[in-house]
């Protein structure tokens, strides 16, 4: 990959339970980094087989929810974002919906279900369309 099209952000446990394949092809034009859950380092190690890396990148814990929004955002940067959390405060939703670049927030607690699944598919193939 040379350029990242899109940023993802979630935790191991969001990805679990994904089709065999179905994240490596996803990152295939993305960057992902991944916030620490409770399945520690065996989730961040799962995911990057999954994804056949040998090294992931990881976002900083912070000591409040409020910081830890901050330091996501920070790191969006001016990309696309794919952002999956349990839950969004008013702040981040407002970031979102204000910011230029298109950014997708997805509720979830635990793996991601089918249909979200297809939602950050087609969020991420109109990206593509638009580089096109």
């Amino acid at each position: 990959m040379s350029e990242a099209l899109f940023r993802m952000v979630c935790v191991p446990g969001a990805l679990a339970g994904a089709p065999d394949g179905w994240s490596a092809a996803l990152m295939r034009d993305g960057e992902l980094a991944l916030r620490a859950d409770a399945s520690g380092l065996d989730g961040i190690d799962a995911v990057a087989h999954a994804l056949g890396l040998g090294t992931v990148s990881l976002v900083r814990s912070e000591p409040t929810p409020a910081q830890q929004d901050e330091t996501v955002m920070a790191y969006a940067a001016a990309l696309p974002l794919v952002w999956l959390d349990a839950a969004f405060s008013d702040p981040v939703r407002r970031w979102a919906h204000d910011r230029g670049p298109m950014t997708l927030l997805v509720e979830v607690d635990g793996a991601l279900p089918d249909d979200e699944r297809r939602r950050v598919e087609r969020f991420v193939s109109l990206l593509g369309r638009q580089t096109e």
